[in-house]
């Protein structure tokens, strides 16, 4: 079962690092995804990625209170609204908008639902 952990892991950790190359891509909620994976696969790699000091602070406070910082709901937002107008701008069809725009809004509405870090929250 340890395989099969780490695997969810490494998977999750790849896509995590192309989102944080690519605009588009979301890498946070690969790094939280690779970290629950790793706390059952690999307590080593899971220690790693919550010290880290860029994606560490994200994935404790998912943990500790499901939230969001003020700074990763803003530029979760931007994204999600230069996403449907860069479609736009590059012809995808109406289709292709109309789901996009559902799928973003149901996005855009869970982050913005997110509570933001306390200022007691430990880091």
């Amino acid at each position: 079962m340890r395989f099969l952990w780490n695997a969810l892991g490494f998977v999750s950790l790849a896509a995590a690092a192309a989102g944080a190359i690519l605009p588009f891509l979301p890498a946070t909620p690969f790094f939280i995804l690779a970290a629950f994976a790793f706390s059952r696969g690999s307590p080593r790699v899971e220690a790693w990625l919550l010290e880290h000091p860029r994606w560490g602070s994200a994935i404790k406070d998912w943990r500790r209170d499901r939230s969001v910082s003020k700074k990763a709901k803003t530029v979760s937002l931007s994204v999600i609204c230069a996403t449907p107008v860069l479609s736009w701008v590059l012809g995808f069809g109406s289709v292709v908008l109309g789901i996009q725009v559902l799928v973003l809004a149901i996005v855009a509405a869970f982050i913005s639902t997110r509570p933001s870090p306390g200022p007691n929250a430990q880091p």
